[in-house]
């Protein structure tokens, strides 16, 4: 789902650009928010924290690269939540595929009439996803959506004392739920049982730079097990591991979902 989260960040962020402009301040929290913007310095330190051997390593100088000209504290804001929020994706990624691949599944049915084993017995991961109905695409599609709109919403964030990433908040931070869900939750989705409450702040930096390490890796990870399943022997290490793939790893929809608008001429065409 790498593409399409990019894809619904991007769409996202465009649209919540105008509503934070529209948001009046009187709607906003009181509490105070440490601000803080990160500049080029220290990503520079937290690479070497992360990786002293690689250092810092931008060979597309992405850093200097002002994408959005809202400035180096924005861009390295903008490049850190990417970094972050990918990695975490990719973590889920990983262990999923791997799951997935070994035939664990759920014992139940997933619709009416398709149960996850019927799923599961598509093949690989990746038609195991092409072998889901429209209607369950779709709710997946849509959690994503809401996830990023409820992640980039200045109004949400400061309801939970927090700034954006491109405005001098921290990197990687989910606000809190129940401070604007008209219906209260048992837990949040970020830590819901409270455990990062407890680190001290140093310990909180470490196991940042853990998060990353672990991202980066899983990133690698998942991006191999895809060029194995399209090309076979293209990773060495995961011959004969991985089943082959005939689909298109970039697609969200397949034959399975030709009910839904347009996906049967997009085919047809080759869009995907």
């Amino acid at each position: 789902l790498n593409c399409v989260d990019c894809l619904i960040h991007a769409v996202s962020g465009a649209v919540l650009s105008r509503v934070r402009a529209d948001v009046s301040g009187s709607h906003r929290a009181a509490a105070s928010v440490n601000v803080r913007m990160d500049s080029i310095s220290d990503l520079k330190n937290l690479a070497v924290e992360a990786n002293p051997v690689l250092g810092f390593w931008d060979p597309m100088n992405l850093i200097e690269y002002d994408q959005f000209q809202q400035g180096e504290a924005a861009t390295v804001g903008f490049l850190r939540q990417a970094e972050i929020k990918h990695g975490r994706v990719a973590m889920a990624a990983f262990v999923g595929y791997c799951v997935q691949a070994n035939g664990v599944y759920f014992p139940w049915k997933l619709t009416g009439d398709l149960s996850f084993s019927e799923v599961a017995a598509a093949g690989s991961p990746p038609d195991q996803w092409d072998a889901l109905p429209s209607a369950s695409k779709l709710q997946i599609l849509g959690f994503v959506g809401l996830l990023e709109i409820i992640s980039e919403s200045t109004y949400i964030l400061d309801l939970s004392g927090e700034k954006h990433y491109m405005r001098g908040g921290k990197p990687g931070y989910f606000p809190k739920i129940n401070t604007w869900c008209p219906h209260p939750v048992p837990f949040e989705f970020w830590d819901p049982f409270g455990f990062t409450t407890k680190l001290t702040p140093e310990k909180k930096a470490k196991s940042l730079v853990a998060e990353v390490n672990n991202g980066r890796l899983a990133m690698l990870g998942i991006m191999g097990f895809m060029a194995e399943s399209k090309v076979p022997g293209s990773v060495p290490a995961l011959g004969g591991l991985i089943k082959p793939y005939a689909g298109e790893v970039m697609a969200p929809f397949s034959q399975t979902n030709i009910d839904l608008p347009f996906v049967k001429e997009m085919l047809a065409a080759g869009s995907f």
